[in-house]
């Protein structure tokens, strides 16, 4: 075992550089692939290895001179990589402080809760970037698919904390917001610039088939089940069945004396923080008017109610009476791991307050079960990170499921509410800022339906299912029933043409008497997409939700709900363009685009060849399969987990009912 162990850690290192000097070559377009009589000597190895790593970039300039002034003489390209993380870190501290002088001057209220929400993101977007580069830091061969996922999602939460932080500027007097976009300008550069870098490697990565493992690890060597460290035996079948005389949870609240506390915010103040074990908190029958916040250090929380319709928690705080809109939430979750089940969150703000946020989530691989989320304008901010939604109902009018998390609702009701008169409704507002972001909106096997204040007003309101609230949006409604309410064109432009071939939309195999799609937007990023590029959107991919919602006892669908559609010859499917498969990184390209791509050979993608050379003596794509082909060799020497045993143990004995109010 010792042998083993040594082993194994010898080649970890050797891989770690192996695969990232890959990365160089592989990930890269060519930069360097010169006549061999250029003056590519004369340029230092330092250079060298800064324009390698920065050429992946959306922003070249500031990578390099960012690297130029830290890298302290390095070309190891995975120093370089730590360097960009800490050089970001840096430049967003920057901007907390001068937010925090900002603050002492401004005069204008709106303004002035602004600066101090970014504060507040940019600590945020500070620890994303903390634990990418404890996790990129300790590289984890065993894991590299999940290793890789944790990376992106963290990165691309950081982008939108800064993001977040600039949109509170909205209806502020004075230059306040425009000194902060300075301020934040170049960090959110480097913050790109780092998830581009990370989408490199993870081109590699699926390159090499690399993160092909990742459904062993629910077990150990013995092929016995691994449950996640923050989901027990106990705690599982108390979120399967319902609460009961045999089951006690960790605490108890209940408006009625009977529990430990008659509110919400009392308990919370005596939850233990900061814990690798699930806490479980029943919340009793009854309205909590509160408003709540499950801070970042309360990690592993469950939350259970007697359900959606008895037990709730309500707010009515709105932009309208000068609350910035990610201030409005009634509920907001930051602590990762955190599963709400048979609960109520409700925003009472009514339509003519504007932005009122009902729940707001920024909880890493969060879960929600048969809870109901009720508001109008905002009502569910999908805010960041991995979230998984079962036989939930959301209610509202307009953007009322926005954000910029990775999140998939299954088997939900999505209810459209009468709006005030004049207004429009629209279900979705995705915020995918930049096209690496591995975020979006799925709606899967779901309900989109009119609310019945709705059908007072159907066929004099129009309902969309989304616009496009950030340039690269991102909506995939598949499988699923969407009634007549919405409008035959199905998506609402945001500002005349903005983001019309940039954003990422598209319908699959969905039914009902307003799913078709015959005079649908003609948008270029309204897409018609087969199922082999659909696929990446089910749950087990885009969430990777195998690894960590299955052993919940949650019921939950990996893949597709339905049966595939019958073949037609006569549907022409969108072309791959330059954008589908950027979250997978240039050089996963060649490799993913197969895997999803149109069935005939003519429309498939063309993509130039990502190879790059590190010297104009041996052509790349030489060198490349050099590194591929020594990589493989190094994998080999890896001891593997035993396989896992035929039965999908996690599956056994784990399914809870389906939820009812």
């Amino acid at each position: 075992m010792a042998e083993n162990n040594r082993k194994r850690n010898f080649v970890i290192i050797g891989v770690c550089s192996l695969i990232l000097v890959a990365m160089i070559v592989v990930a890269v377009v060519t930069i360097n692939w010169k006549d061999k009589n250029d003056n590519a000597q004369d340029v230092s190895t330092t250079k060298k290895a800064i324009e390698s790593v920065c050429q992946t970039t959306h922003y070249q300039q500031t990578c390099v001179e960012s690297l130029e002034s830290s890298a302290d003489g390095s070309s190891d390209p995975k120093v370089l990589i730590e360097k960009s993380f800490q050089a970001t870190i840096k430049r967003i501290k920057e901007a907390i402080d001068k937010s925090t002088v900002m603050q002492k001057f401004e005069k204008d209220p709106r303004a002035k809760m602004a600066l101090d929400n970014c504060e507040k993101l940019a600590g945020r977007a500070v620890n994303d970037l903390n634990r990418t580069l404890i996790k990129f830091e300790s590289f984890e061969l065993n894991d590299l698919g999940l290793w890789i996922a944790d990376l992106k999602i963290w990165l691309s939460g950081a982008i939108t904390y800064q993001e977040t932080c600039l949109d509170g500027f909205e209806k502020t007097t004075g230059e306040t917001g425009e000194k902060m976009k300075k301020a934040l300008n170049a960090s959110m550069e480097l913050t790109s610039n780092a998830l581009s870098m990370i989408t490199e490697i993870s081109a590699v990565f699926t390159s090499l088939n690399a993160g092909s493992n990742r459904r062993r690890l629910l077990f150990d060597e013995h092929g016995i089940e691994l449950l996640p460290d923050w989901i027990d035996m106990g705690r599982r079948r108390l979120l399967a069945v319902n609460i009961s005389k045999e089951i006690k949870p960790d605490m108890v609240v209940a408006k009625d004396g009977s529990g430990k506390y008659k509110t919400i915010n009392e308990a919370l103040k005596n939850i233990p923080l900061s814990r690798n074990e699930t806490f479980v908190l029943y919340i009793k029958q009854g309205v909590y008017n509160e408003k709540v916040e499950i801070t970042s250090l309360m990690t592993h929380l469950v939350i259970v109610g007697d359900g959606p319709t008895k037990t709730r928690i309500t707010g009515n705080q709105n932009f309208k009476d000068g609350m910035p809109t990610i201030q409005t939430a009634t509920v907001a979750i930051m602590g990762d791991y955190f599963i709400a089940k048979d609960i109520g969150f409700e925003n009472s703000a009514g339509p003519d307050k504007h932005q009122a946020i009902a729940l707001r989530v920024a909880a890493d691989k969060s879960i929600f079960y048969n809870c109901h989320v009720d508001g109008y304008q905002d009502t569910l901010c999908v805010h960041t990170y991995r979230q998984f939604y079962r036989n939930c109902t959301i209610r509202g009018t307009i953007d009322f499921v926005f954000g910029d998390g990775a999140a998939v609702f299954q088997n939900c009701t999505i209810a459209v509410r009468k709006p005030l008169k004049d207004q429009q409704c629209i279900v979705t507002a995705q915020g995918r800022k930049d096209a690496r972001q591995p975020t979006g909106l799925v709606f899967q096997n779901c309900s989109i339906v009119a609310d019945d204040s709705y059908k007072e007003v159907k066929g004099v309101v129009k309902a969309y299912l989304g616009r496009p609230w950030k340039q690269y949006s991102r909506t995939i409604i598949m499988e699923s029933s969407i009634d007549d309410l919405i409008q035959p064109e199905g998506w609402l432009e945001w500002n005349k043409t903005f983001a019309f071939e940039t954003v990422f939309y598209t319908e699959f195999n969905n039914r009902g008497s307003g799913s078709s799609k015959t005079n649908r937007a003609k948008w270029s990023g309204v897409k018609e997409l087969p199922i082999n590029r659909i696929q990446r959107f089910t749950a087990s991919k885009f969430l990777d939700g195998d690894v960590w919602i299955p052993s919940t006892g949650i019921p939950y669908t990996s893949g597709f709900s339905l049966s595939p559609p019958k073949s037609d010859a006569s549907v022409k499917y969108s072309p791959v363009d330059d954008e589908e498969y950027k979250d997978l990184g240039s050089a996963a390209d060649a490799v993913a685009a197969p895997a999803y791509a149109p069935s005939t050979e003519s429309e498939a993608p063309q993509l130039e060849s990502p190879v790059k050379s590190p010297s104009p003596s041996q052509p790349p794509s030489e060198r490349a399969a050099e590194y591929i082909d020594e990589y493989k060799a190094a994998m080999a020497q890896v001891p593997s987990p035993a396989e896992s045993p035929g039965e999908k143990i996690w599956l056994r004995n784990s399914r809870g009912s389906e939820g009812s109010s």
